[in-house]
Formats: C-alpha cells, structure tokens, sequence
C-alpha cells in the first residue's frame, strides 16, 4: 500500500495498513540531522516511508523587501522583522521577530485601506506548482501545501503582524468596522493567491494546509461567537476553494480551541492539526468520540515535552496512546503537534518513526 492509497483511506474513516505518518522539522533541528547524520531531510523521510510531503509552491518574484540596518527586513505585508538566534541544546533556531506594527496606530478602516504595503498575487510565480505536485505523485506520496512560516493562507496571524496582538483583539470588541476592514484585505489577498495555486496545480494538490492561532495554551483566544462573526466567513471561503479544486482543508491551530472546532467543522474544517496535548481541553479521546465521525486529526505528539525531553519509552508510549485514542477507524495521521525544533536529539525523532512503523499499524494488515 503506498502513501496515497493508505492516507485517502484514512481521511474516508477506514483503517488502513498502518496510521499514516508525517513529519514536520524546523530549520535548526534539519542542521542538527545533517551535523549528526549527514542525511538529508529527504533521505529521511524516505528510509521512514513518511506519507505526506510539502511542494515549495510559488517563487516570489516581486519587488524586492526593504532591507534594514542590523540585518533586518520588511516581509510581503510591509512589517518590519529583525532575526533572533536562539540557542538551543545542541543547535539553534532563528525567528523573524516584528520590530513594530505598521497599523498599529490606524484610526479607522480608511486607514487600513489606504495603507500603501498591500501585497499582490501578482508578486508570485505560480508556474512551476503542477510540476512540484507530479513529482511527489509519481513517487506515490501525498501532496500538500502549506507556504512559508511567514505566508501562510490565514486571517487573525497577519492581522496581528500588522496591528499589533493587543490592538486586533482590542479591535474585535470596539472597532469592528478596523477590523472588518484589515480581515477585508488580508482574505482578498488569500483569496486570490490561493485561487492561483490550485488552478496552477490543475487537480493534483492532495491537502491544503491552512494556519491560524485561535488559542492559548488555556483557553481559545477569542469567544465562539466572536469567531464565527469575524472569521468564519473567511475560513468557509478558503475551504470551498479547496473543496472545488478536489483538495482536502487541514487546519493547524495551536491551544485550547475546544468550542471553536465545531464552528470550524460547520465552515468546512477536514483535518485538525495540532492537538496540542498540554492545551486545556484538547483530550484526544474526547474529540475523536464526539467529532471522529465527521472531523480527522493530525498530530498530537507533544513538542513541549515528549519530543525534546522524552525517553525512547516514553515516545513508544505516546504513539501508543494517540493511535488508540485517535486511530481507530481511520481519520489519523500521526505527527508531532508543531514542528521538531533544534532542542529534540536526533536519535528521539528516530524513535518516534520506528514507534509510528510498529505500533501505528492495524490489526489484520
């Protein structure tokens, strides 16, 4: 069975050969893979036979991003960032931190329309997409596009880039109409952009992957209703792009977003990604009895503390508990609930893959 076969039967609610496998990695963790190994990301998930990979999708060809003193620089949305290297047990990672919101002192939703730095579909180069999609078919696996950390298909992540975090929840309570407006711009741009992609890509983009925090590690971010009225027509919008170009809609959230996955399911959610195990009211087995039946899961191996801190016990033990929590039926991909950061030991993810290879296959295969 390869890649495809075994991930369109899990998201269809049966039980493949085994729970299908994916694997996300940051920068810092990859140079600590080659310092140790000297493989490949590629050669890796090869040798794992992990099912879901990511095309680049499109080049950026657009005017070019100021560049600032010190190394800093503007990102397509005009904010300002400056890198920042954390060390981190045996490697590092670097983040693009906003040095200052370009909105944050708008007034009104004039202000917002006539902010000069909106970015365009047309700044990209969508050509190549097709191409980037055939070559993982060919190879059996599953095709996903998920965009760069800081252009991803979102609503609420680029608001608050350009807001301000404090100013756009402010705003949710008693500037609607700033809002409104900001929510405006940044769905029209994704809109497009995202319309671009699937056409370019004619058919053989497998998942689309959406990002956008709607939680803390507590509690969601925003109410139910506060959510469904400022973004749920947007995420019902990016869905039915995907929906009509034959692709499935993954969304990854981090937190606690409990009474917000029904409203996203209403607005065509497919597959819930994070499962962050330490957020607040994201019991795996919980969710799988009251939404398995309409809803998929990718995730849920903690990266807060099995990944970095775990034994090769403890591992085992936790992709045990999530593909009986999570697996049965189909409807699972295992992962980890965010990316493997510089501060996991090389030899821990191994163990996760072999764990994923023995204890993730089902009964009968």
């Amino acid at each position: 069975m390869d890649s495809r076969e075994r991930t369109f039967l899990a998201l269809g609610h049966e039980e493949p050969d085994r729970v299908p496998l994916d694997v996300w990695m940051s920068a810092g963790f990859v140079a600590r893979l080659r310092a140790s190994t000297g493989a490949t990301p590629e050669e890796l998930l090869d040798a794992h036979d992990v099912d879901l990979r990511y095309i680049a999708g499109p080049r950026y060809v657009g005017p070019s991003l100021a560049l600032h003193a010190g190394g800093g620089q503007d990102d397509i949305w005009g904010v300002p960032r400056r890198a920042v290297t954390a060390p981190s047990h045996g490697g590092s990672e670097t983040y693009w931190e906003v040095e200052r919101a370009p909105l944050g002192e708008a007034a009104g939703a004039e202000d917002i329309h006539a902010y000069p730095r909106w970015p365009s579909p047309d700044w990209y180069d969508y050509d190549g997409i097709e191409a980037q999609c055939d070559e993982l078919r060919r190879a059996g696996r599953v095709a996903v596009f998920m965009g760069d950390r800081l252009n991803r298909v979102a609503q609420l992540k680029p608001a608050m880039y350009l807001r301000g975090v404090e100013r756009i929840l402010e705003d949710l309570a008693l500037r609607p109409d700033v809002a409104d407006a900001l929510f405006d711009r940044i769905r029209g741009f994704y809109l497009e952009y995202l319309r671009r992609i699937l056409e370019s890509a004619r058919g053989k983009l497998d998942i689309i992957l959406t990002g956008d925090d709607f939680g803390t590690q507590q509690a969601p971010i925003m109410s139910p209703l506060m959510w469904d009225r400022f973004l749920g027509r947007g995420f019902e919008a990016y869905a039915r792009l995907a929906k009509d170009a034959g692709a499935v809609l993954m969304h990854h959230s981090c937190g606690s977003i409990r009474p917000i996955v029904p409203l996203m399911l209403k607005r065509g959610l497919q597959v819930l990604q994070s499962l962050q195990p330490e957020a607040h009211g994201m019991d795996h087995a919980e969710l799988k009895r009251e939404l398995g039946d309409r809803l998929c899961f990718h995730g849920g191996i903690s990266v807060q503390r099995t990944m970095p801190y775990g034994t090769a016990v403890g591992i085992e033990r936790e992709v045990e508990e999530r593909v009986a929590a999570l697996g049965r039926g189909g409807g699972y991909i295992l992962c980890t609930s965010h990316n493997v950061q510089a501060d996991v030991p090389v030899e821990n993810l191994i163990t996760l893959l072999n764990a994923a290879a023995t204890r993730g296959r089902y009964r009968g295969a």
